[in-house]
């Protein structure tokens, strides 16, 4: 996303955006051998994808021949569409992945200037140079960031065979999609974020993790592990898990990279749990390192509620009139405030956690997700409030495991 302009009204919480229905088969059915003719939902299908500019050489992508030939790439059903964006699942070789793009067709993508008009494949017509400095200013839009040239070079197909031109076109409208170059960046370098699988035009694949829900009593599909009853050592050790999970989640993006990683719309559905009960960050179109993020905020105010962008707040300066550009509170604060409330806001009798323990737990959450009240700093309070929570998960772990004994 763009940041907004002084103009733009901008609220404290996420709106809650309609899902409208994706158009039949989002995704093509490859004819098979034999075949005919194609259903006329599947010809509409191909249209939408972009499977007729794969064949006609207009794109390319490591994905495009699973999808739009071979059928190794099927689609299941669509998670989201709003505004142009898709979010579909598909099966890709018997594994369950993500397909999304903030734009239904490749055509709604500005083409790559250096790439109009004639030119023979293969051929010396752009140069590398110049392709550099417009990825440099794409990353730069999207993320803030100014990197090497060694990381700008993961971004664009190296060497100059037959597809180069249609593989610099597909990856320019991928560019253009500010979640696709942040999770490219973040590749192997995150155990919280989701690593792009491949991609075809404009929409690439990602891991398919099931999401979390507030209709979850945990927040969060367990698939098992928790047994037992609700109130039972099963539930408890899961949520302990992943509560521990989301804090190591916390100072990994506040610590680890060059820039704090800033989570603007945290809630359960943004997040997924993995089998050892790591927590995944699973759409990051609300993410934005430290200087994007100071770019976002800096904005005209009459008052602190127009410095409130989503989950990421500051403070109105009524002398000038304009928003600061740094952030008053904090990843920790929000996650406490929107994911651990639900879990350690009330003490339950049936918990195999022991109630002075639990009840410690949900004032250091109270205290985490308020520090201080209105006259805290949240940033300053945001060191000793994290390892007094994560000595305190640590120690329900340890009850559990004896109360198992």
């Amino acid at each position: 996303m763009r940041p907004p302009t002084p103009s733009t009204p901008r609220t404290r919480r996420a709106p809650a955006i309609p899902r409208r229905a994706c158009a039949p088969l989002a995704l093509p059915l490859p004819r098979r051998a034999g075949q005919s003719a194609e259903p006329r939902g599947e010809r509409g299908a191909r249209r939408r994808i972009g499977c007729q500019d794969y064949e006609g050489g207009a794109l390319a992508g490591d994905l495009c021949e699973d999808l739009c030939a071979a059928g190794r790439l099927r689609y299941r059903r669509c998670l989201y569409y709003e505004r142009g964006k898709k979010v579909l699942q598909a099966d890709w070789r018997g594994r369950p992945v993500i397909l999304k793009s903030k734009e239904e067709a490749f055509a709604s993508f500005p083409p790559l200037s250096l790439l109009e008009g004639p030119a023979e494949e293969g051929g010396q017509d752009v140069l590398e140079a110049e392709l550099l400095l417009l990825v440099a200013g794409e990353v730069r839009s999207a993320l803030g960031l100014e990197l090497s040239r060694s990381r700008l070079g993961a971004l664009w197909p190296r060497g100059r065979g037959p597809r180069w031109r249609r593989q610099l076109a597909s990856l320019w409208a991928l560019l253009q999609q500010e979640e696709f170059v942040l999770l490219s960046l973040l590749r192997d370098l995150s155990r919280h974020a989701l690593p792009v699988l491949g991609s075809c035009g404009h929409f690439y694949a990602v891991e398919y993790l099931a999401a979390g829900s507030p209709r979850h009593r945990a927040l969060f599909p367990l698939d098992g592990a928790a047994g037992g009853s609700p109130g039972g050592r099963g539930q408890a050790k899961a949520i302990s898990d992943m509560a521990l999970s989301f804090l190591d989640m916390v100072s990994h993006f506040d610590n680890d990279f060059s820039h704090r990683l800033h989570l603007c719309d945290v809630k359960p559905e943004n997040f997924a749990i993995r089998s050892d009960f790591t927590v995944v960050a699973i759409d990051v179109d609300m993410a934005f390192f430290e200087p994007k993020m100071r770019e976002i905020l800096e904005q005209n105010c009459t008052g602190d509620e127009d410095c409130n962008f989503f989950d990421c707040f500051s403070k109105c300066d009524l002398r000038v009139n304009k928003c600061g550009a740094q952030r008053v509170n904090s990843n920790l604060q929000v996650v406490c405030d929107k994911i651990f409330r639900h879990w350690f806001s009330s003490t339950l009798k049936s918990s195999a956690i022991s109630f002075q323990l639990q009840r410690q737990l949900r004032e250091a959450v109270r205290e985490c997700a308020d520090p201080g009240g209105p006259a805290g700093d949240p940033q300053r309070a945001a060191p000793k409030v994290f390892w007094k929570l994560q000595r305190l998960l640590q120690a329900s772990l340890r009850e559990l495991q004896e109360a198992g004994k």
